[in-house]
């Protein structure tokens, strides 16, 4: 699987990063488990890597493992706050199923 169209990175998402991140970026990593195969691990990072993808606004960072990228291909990372709660959320086009909770899919 190859990164054909990189993530994008919604306003709302960029201005969630700054009010909570200090000097620190929102990573966004793929890990195998899950419900449906794999999981979405969202944390905020001060380590940034030599090979990760960084995708930034107004200072504001968000970093991808090279592994994890190729399964983001195109996809959205965005920030909604509902009724029930709020959390960064991923719009993923490559996942075929996705759980209930929106932390894991598969493809």
């Amino acid at each position: 699987m190859k990164v054909k169209i990189p993530p994008k990175v919604t306003a709302n998402a960029f201005n969630k990063i700054m009010s909570i991140g200090g000097n620190k970026c929102l990573r966004v990593a793929v890990e195998g488990g899950g419900c449906s195969g794999f999981q979405y691990e969202i944390s905020m990072d001060s380590d940034i890597k030599e090979n990760d993808l960084i995708l930034s606004e107004n200072d504001c960072r968000v970093v991808i493992d090279p592994i994890s990228l190729e399964f983001l291909s195109g996809a959205i990372i965005d920030f909604k706050e509902e009724l029930i709660g709020s959390k960064f959320v991923i719009e993923n086009p490559n996942a075929t199923s996705s759980c209930g909770c929106g932390t894991s899919f598969s493809i």
